[in-house]
């Protein structure tokens, strides 16, 4: 299972991660960035979860919505 992980890093900024879970531990995480404002953050978001989706098909289009 992969999650996308949101944490405040020393600086203040935002960090985002990709954590992958088996049997209840985390067994890799992948560093995608940090953003310290919004738009930088759903940017990141977005490319986190672009790691966990690959190449399957979205469940939603995200482009659908208007998140400028």
């Amino acid at each position: 299972m992969a999650y996308i992980r949101k944490f405040k890093t020393t600086s203040g900024a935002t960090g985002v991660q990709v954590c992958y879970k088996e049997r209840g531990r985390v067994v890799k995480t992948v560093h995608v960035g940090s953003a310290s404002s919004s738009k930088a953050l759903e940017k990141l978001i977005r490319e986190a979860q672009g790691i966990i989706d690959g190449d399957k098909k979205p469940l939603f289009d995200l482009n659908k919505f208007n998140l400028d």
